[in-house]
């Protein structure tokens, strides 16, 4: 029986909880990275990242695109009025969740040793060792999420979602400040830092940070946690607010076996794709640190003259170069995943709803969902992923180079990478809903098949391109690049393929580009202008309002928004009046 009234929303209004969730996450994400960056430096900055790389494989195995099948079933049976397998199915979902998550855990543990000989990084092993508890945590917590997000309502997962991240800001960076201060306040006290000797304050402040990176990934860890008792108490008290007589009338359920199976056939497509993904950004981060540390074997002085002394003494001398350029990189992941980020909000309320189309079979409702999520998917990613391309050194040095900061080398790699792989984050963004809405359709092998091309090619061009000296760490974003745009077109053909819809293509991806363009090229150039006269920081913020500005004239003068597009948010109706008051529309 039901606890409360049912609470579903419309896919605009889902998808903007769940954006504005993400969006949350990506700034707290931020505010806890680039503090933390000045705690750790970017040789630090390489453990934490590391920690991660052999985190995401691990956890896409555990959860095995679970969360997405429950949603995808929860969906289809919702419309379908089956109440009764609604509720199977997640009585089912709690167990194998639970024994998904331990083996996750074990085989983080076990997996530890092994990256870090393979990466030749001992010191992330401390913070893989902190992360483990996570993957158990987060594949309880995705019971929940899969569940609600498959009856549309996605408030829990983006509460659960703040939660966490506020966890991991606050406990993160007090136990990562706290390792360093600590080890600090031993050097000064005996020249040693947690029972080692070292010869200068530079020596004994990097002793620090192996473990003060797993100081901050002890907070998320923490955060998990928090964040799975608040999906438990919510599911208790809200329940899902299918009612007593929904049930009564509701048709008797499938046998558990049927249940597991259908579960099982729509998330293994899905989890091998995720996984192949992971597994693809882990081989990618290890062989990318092995091929800058080869460099370093064989041609150092070209890799070192191409920096002009950004690399640190210290770094070099205690051979974690590869580690630090990881660091780096990592610090331009941070501001180009918010874009993923914003997007997979829009994919998860975009699942549901195109079931939903789908499983009652009219073509209209099927090609408006469609081309509405494509359509915001593009206004979003085609400007920010241009003008993050176009202004990435000045964002590197107005978000990480607060005050002064010298650390200008991590700042200058990242922005270097950034100007490629920005574009790139565009197809992926692009790409991530289309795979969405292509196992709505019920075609949840296509995606993993394309992705493994795509990580294949990936792999194979970054080991190529960045152990060529002169290329080095940029090869790892030309061979991202190569690999979404293989994606992105992949994908696209084979939505049109399987759901028989032509795609406006003209209304969603010509017109955001146009507007995207010009958008892009009044930020370059109204930053150089101002750049010249008022101080760089300044410059930044207003090339980029500026940048904003011109992208909405654009959209307006070439109607790349319509009516019908509007009225699928909440709340609209104003914003329709007033533009069609002012004749904007």
């Amino acid at each position: 029986m039901s606890k409360n009234k049912k609470i579903s929303q419309s896919f605009a209004k889902g998808a903007l909880i769940m954006t504005l969730g993400m969006l949350f996450v990506k700034i707290m994400g931020a505010i806890f990275k680039v503090p933390l960056a000045y705690i750790i430096g970017g040789e630090g900055m390489g453990y934490f990242n590391g920690a991660y790389s052999l985190y995401n494989p691990i956890y896409a195995m555990a959860t095995a695109g679970l969360p997405i099948a429950i949603s995808r079933m929860v969906s289809g049976d919702i419309a379908r009025k089956r109440f009764k397998d609604v509720k199977k199915i997640h009585k089912i979902s709690v167990p194998i969740f639970f024994c998904t998550g331990m083996i996750g855990f074990i085989l983080m543990i076990l997996g530890t040793f092994l990256y870090v000989k393979m990466a030749k990084a001992p010191g992330s092993m401390y913070s893989i060792l902190m992360l483990a508890p996570t993957v158990l945590f987060s594949c309880l917590i995705s019971i929940y999420k899969g569940y609600y997000e498959g009856l549309r309502n996605m408030i829990p997962t983006a509460v659960s979602e703040v939660i966490e991240s506020t966890c991991k800001v606050i406990f993160g960076l007090v136990f990562a400040w706290a390792v360093v201060k600590y080890g600090l306040h031993e050097y000064n006290s005996l020249g040693t830092v947690f029972g080692n000797h070292y010869g200068s304050l530079s020596l004994a402040r990097s002793a620090t940070f192996p473990f003060a990176s797993a100081g901050a990934v002890l907070g998320i860890t923490f955060g998990s946690i928090v964040g799975y008792l608040y999906m438990l108490i919510t599911y208790k008290i809200q329940g899902d607010g299918i009612t007593r007589e929904e049930l009564e009338n509701s048709p008797d359920p499938r046998s558990a076996r049927t249940i597991i199976k259908l579960l099982f056939s729509i998330s293994i497509p899905v989890a091998l794709g995720a996984i192949v993904m992971n597994f693809a950004g882990v081989l990618d981060a290890t062989l990318t640190q092995r091929r800058i540390d080869d460099i370093m074997q064989t041609a150092p002085d070209i890799l070192i003259n191409a920096y002009n002394g950004l690399i640190p003494k210290d770094v070099i001398e205690r051979g974690t170069t590869h580690v630090f350029f990881l660091g780096g990189f990592g610090c331009m992941s941070t501001i180009t995943m918010v874009l993923p980020a914003i997007v997979q909000g829009i994919s998860i309320s975009a699942l549901p709803t195109v079931t939903a189309a789908w499983v009652t079979g009219v073509k209209e409702n099927l090609k408006k969902n469609i081309e509405s999520i494509l359509k915001i998917t593009t206004l979003i990613s085609i400007p920010s992923g241009l003008g993050l391309s176009v202004l990435s050194y000045p964002i590197m040095d107005l978000i990480y180079n607060i005050g002064g900061s010298k650390q200008t080398g991590e700042i200058y790699i990242g922005a270097h990478v950034m100007t490629v792989s920005a574009i790139a984050v565009i197809f992926s963004c692009i790409s991530t809903p289309i795979c969405s809405m292509l196992q709505a359709v019920g075609r949840a092998d296509l995606p993993v098949k394309i992705l493994t091309i795509g990580m294949i090619i990936k792999v194979v061009l970054n080991y190529i391109l960045v152990g060529i000296p002169r290329i080095n760490i940029q090869g790892a974003s030309f061979g991202t690049l190569v690999c979404y745009l293989f994606v992105f077109v992949a994908t696209l053909y084979y939505l049109h393929k399987e759901s028989g819809i032509s795609l406006n293509l003209k209304s969603i991806f010509l017109k955001p580009l146009i507007a995207g363009l010009f958008c892009a090229g009044a930020s370059y150039f109204s930053h150089s202008l101002f750049s010249k006269f008022i101080s760089y920081k300044l410059s930044t913020v207003i090339s980029i309002i500026i940048g904003c500005i011109i992208y909405v004239i654009f959209i307006l003068a070439l109607k790349a928004v319509t009516k019908s597009d509007l009225k699928m948010l909440p709340k609209s109706e104003k914003i329709i009046y007033f533009l069609e008051k002012h004749k904007l529309m």
